[in-house]
């Protein structure tokens, strides 16, 4: 016969929450990093005519890309 527990103790239940809460958090930066790089090196492939149609320059594209995280 199986035993299951289905009640922690309230600081084990912290402890287990506190785990899944600080790894989802890095789950969340690490996705939006990715997301960031990706845009970076998809604007870098450009030329210089298609970035200036956009209303970039090379030295913007950083800023272009974090405009929603910073205030660059």
């Amino acid at each position: 016969m199986a035993y299951t527990i289905t009640h922690f103790a309230p600081e084990t239940r912290g402890r287990i929450d506190a785990f899944f809460n600080r790894f989802g958090q890095g789950m969340n930066a690490y996705l939006e990093a990715k997301a960031h790089s990706a845009r970076i090196e998809a604007l870098e492939a450009k030329t210089d005519e298609e970035l200036a149609r956009m209303g970039l320059t090379r030295d913007r594209i950083v800023a272009h890309v974090f405009r929603d995280t910073y205030w660059l």
